[in-house]
């Protein structure tokens, strides 16, 4: 009996010893394979699961950061079994995106946004297909008034709106959220669907739910989850399901949309994006293009993501700080009385003449700081940037925020404080590393809109109302985990001057 244990237990050391020396050998391999590929400095990864354990899940953002203070502009972090290069700092990107354009401008592929959008549309798109679908885009947002004053009209029309509407809260508190959201996504509307929506609208609110869902799922752990284990994540339940009914119910609204374009359009006569891309499916010769009723719905999809979402957190978080910091507030529109008043609406033409209130705008763009991170790129082939190896493939995911944070540029950048775009006169001061757009062929296209838009809205508001705190109430300036950072609800009173 004796001699049949001790058979068993030399033949359990026997395995046990085996199990080691094969860990030790993976082991081994997997510090050659990390060290023999000559990327950026970074956090060792461990086996299988990278830099999870450094990246952690309830501060993702923060936690890139501060691996970007401690290893430099351009480093290394594995996502899972995958390479990335985190890449930030002004000089950095300028090299990388305007200097080497040409080499930056493609997407990686990622399952979640494969299933969301199949590699369509004008956000993560890549190659012929995407340069000319964002030639296209460029070209009819001109067309139609980006920059212009037609579309200057247009917003100040919607300023009106969203005061009307503002003024019905009678001073009581409210949350800014709906309201704000409506006014800047009707102005994209008027520029897709050639109409603008009531406020009350029911198939308007659920047409921006579902493309909030959209978007709030690449960048969040469900999405981190669904790009690591895409065939398990699809059959479990989660807020990935969310978003991928969101696209499956939002496509029907837009498919009616575009049938209503095809039945009354004139083809001399666009009246907007919709009817402008019809036009250009029935005439383009280049299938690689894409031009298609398929991709023309993502491209809407991109289109409201890039043009709502960004600039109505901004405005939100515009009208929280000014809550937080009343001297500010006070400030600027002591500022708008002086140069238009309380009664002329407000032109793009006035910028000049409000120093302070421009450089206010900036400073919440700066401090808010929406877009953490551009859309990640891939190289098209191998490269140098900052000195360091680029390889031809690997994820490059572009920081911002440590940008608009650079104690070089910004004397107090933990702080809200508008002096930061103004020069010893008072004068606004424009700033090359502020990039809130990003820089290259990949930047923002709607830009412009988006400047606009912020001018025109803020010093509406600024004029008609004093935004304040409610009472027993303190107000967070903590933020939300999206494609772009919003605050966290909260409600405000909106007093009539």
């Amino acid at each position: 009996m004796s001699s049949v244990f001790s058979q068993l237990i030399g033949q359990w050391l026997d395995v046990q010893g085996f199990l080691i020396f094969l860990c030790v050998l993976l082991l081994v391999k997997h510090f050659r394979d990390v060290y023999s590929k000559n990327m950026p400095p970074g956090p060792f990864p461990l086996p299988f699961v990278g830099n999870l354990t450094n990246i952690g899940f309830s501060d993702p953002l923060g936690s890139f950061q501060r691996i970007a203070e401690k290893y430099g502009d351009v480093c290394t972090l594995y996502l899972g079994t995958k390479p990335c290069i985190l890449m930030t700092g002004y000089e950095t990107l300028k090299e990388a995106f305007v200097e080497q354009a040409d080499i930056f401008t493609d997407r990686p592929y990622f399952p979640i946004v494969d299933k969301l959008g199949n590699g369509k549309g004008l956000i993560m798109s890549s190659g012929h297909m995407w340069r000319q679908q964002r030639r296209f885009a460029l070209a009819t947002l001109k067309y139609f008034g980006v920059g212009k004053k037609t579309l200057e009209n247009a917003i100040l029309q919607e300023c009106r709106f969203l005061c009307d509407s503002l003024q019905a809260e009678r001073g009581l508190p409210f949350d800014p959220q709906h309201l704000v959201t409506n006014a800047v996504s009707n102005i994209i509307c008027g520029l897709v669907f050639g109409h603008r929506f009531e406020y009350d609208d029911h198939q308007f609110h659920l047409m921006q739910t579902y493309i909030n869902n959209i978007l709030q799922l690449p960048i969040s752990n469900w999405g981190r989850l669904y790009n690591e284990f895409p065939t398990l994540m699809s059959l479990l339940p989660g807020k990935h399901q969310t978003a991928f009914a969101s696209m499956s119910k939002l496509q029907p609204f837009l498919k009616e949309e575009i049938i209503k374009h095809q039945q009354d359009r004139e083809p001399s006569s666009p009246r907007d994006y919709i009817d402008c891309y019809l036009e250009e499916i029935e005439k383009c010769k280049d299938s690689d293009a894409e031009f298609t009723e398929e991709n023309l719905m993502f491209c809407v999809v991109d289109l409201f993501g890039a043009g709502t979402e960004t600039t109505s957190n901004t405005l939100r978080w515009a009208l929280a700080f000014m809550v937080k910091y009343p001297d500010v507030q006070e400030k600027v529109q002591s500022e708008i009385d002086q140069v238009i008043g309380q009664t002329r609406q407000p032109l793009m033409d006035d910028r000049t003449n409000l120093p302070y209130t421009y450089a206010v705008i900036h400073e919440i763009q700066r401090f808010a700081n929406i877009v953490t991170f551009t859309p990640p790129r891939v190289a098209n082939k191998d490269t140098t940037v900052g000195g360091q190896l680029i390889p031809k493939g690997v994820i490059v995911l572009p920081m911002l925020k440590p940008i608009l944070l650079d104690k070089k540029e910004y004397s107090t950048p933990y702080d809200f404080n508008p002096a930061h775009f103004l020069d010893q006169n008072g004068k606004f001061l424009k700033k090359e590393n502020f990039i809130p757009f990003s820089i290259g062929k990949r930047m923002c296209p709607g830009e412009q809109l988006a400047r606009m838009e912020l001018f025109l809205f803020f010093i509406s508001l600024m004029q008609h109302f004093t935004f304040l705190p409610v009472e027993g109430q303190k107000l967070s300036l903590k933020g939300t985990t999206s494609v772009s950072s919003a605050p966290q609800p909260f409600q405000i009173r909106a007093v009539p001057r």
